[in-house]
């Protein structure tokens, strides 16, 4: 079992940074594939970057690519989401997510075992 716990979100305006942390229960925690999402209001969970279990494999959406960096610090049992040059568009609950599939690429909500509560981004234009 893994309980995640991701930091405040915020209000920022665009272009802005923002950094988001998720922080894991457990002692296995580097043994999961860690990912990112957001869900926007009326709109599906979407994947936005993934890092495997060792960070040295990381895989973003292109929507986010060059803008967003995924990281984890596998001694403090948590990952992050470093959010530059921030867009209207990035607006959404942010959730990370810890997955058992060891792949290359983990992009479905369905291959997904634990969930945060979430957390608001909000970008300003």
């Amino acid at each position: 079992q893994v309980q995640l716990v991701e930091s405040e979100g915020g209000l920022v305006q665009a272009g802005g940074s923002l950094r988001l942390s998720c922080a894991a229960s457990g002692r296995t925690f580097s043994a999961y594939t860690m990912g990112w999402f957001r869900q926007a209001p009326g709109k599906e969970r979407d994947f936005v970057a993934g890092i495997n279990w060792s960070g040295g494999y990381t895989y973003y959406a292109d929507s986010v690519k060059g803008r967003f960096t995924i990281s984890r610090d596998n001694a403090k049992n948590t990952v992050y989401l470093q959010m530059n040059s921030l867009k209207p568009e990035d607006t959404a609950v942010y959730y990370c997510a810890a997955s058992k599939v060891p792949t290359t690429k983990v992009l479905s909500t369905a291959a997904y075992d634990y969930w945060g509560q979430g957390t608001q981004v909000t970008v300003s234009s």
